[in-house]
Order: structure tokens, then sequence, then C-alpha cells
């Protein structure tokens, strides 16, 4: 079981910038594919962002593309999301998810779906 631990949500008026955390401390962030979907109540689940193993090659979905940025630390096996310009339809909960199964596994629409490890979420909320 991949443990990943997701921190940093929290509440920011519209325009403002968090960074979220993604920690993975069994996961070697080379090798497989990983990424942030969100979660807004009534909502589907949505992909966001993802970064591809081997290449870290980047996928943004259109919603946040030019605001977000998706990096990681392989040092010390995090992955992070920087948010900028921040919207109130940007609240939701933010999961980090992976999958851990294929070595080199590639970012995609739809990735969401596919990962079937994620974290516990972290809240994030964009309102004056």
């Amino acid at each position: 079981q991949v443990q990943l631990v997701e921190s940093g949500g929290g509440l920011v008026q519209p325009g403002g910038s968090l960074r979220l955390s993604c920690a993975a401390p069994k996961l070697t962030l080379d090798y497989y594919a990983i990424g942030w979907f969100r979660q807004a109540p009534g909502k589907e689940r949505e992909g966001v962002s993802c970064m591809s193993g081997n290449d870290d090659s980047a996928y943004y979905s259109n919603s946040v593309k030019g605001r977000f940025t998706i990096s990681k630390d392989k040092a010390n096996n995090t992955l992070y999301l920087q948010m900028n310009s921040l919207k109130p339809e940007d609240t939701a909960v933010y999961y980090c998810a992976t999958d851990p199964y294929t070595v080199g596994g590639r970012c995609h629409e739809g990735f969401e779906t596919a990962f079937g490890s994620w974290g516990q979420g972290t809240q994030v909320t964009v309102s004056s």
C-alpha cells in the first residue's frame, strides 16, 4: 500500500496563492506517474495536474493551466502543487494520486480515474 499524505490546504481570498504538498515516503517519484485531482461537493472528480514517470512531463487541465504549477522534490519524495490566482471555483478537496504499479506511467486526461492510490485529501477554500 502506497502512503500519500497531503498538506497545505486552507482558506484563501480570491487571487491568492497556496502550495500543496504530498509526501510519498515509499514511492520513487522518478519512476511513477503522480498527480493531483480535486472533488467539490456534488461534483465529479477532476484531474488537475500530473507528472509522468521517467521524463517528468506535466499535464494540466484547461481550468488551471497557466495558474497552477506541479513539481517534484525527488530527494524528499514530495510532490507539490503551486496554486496562484485562485478562484472560488477552485474550492474543493485536493487529493494526491498515483499508479504505483506501472513503471514509467504516463499522465493523460482522465488520470484521476486510472490512478488507484490516493491520500486523505486537503481542503482548499477560496472565498472572500
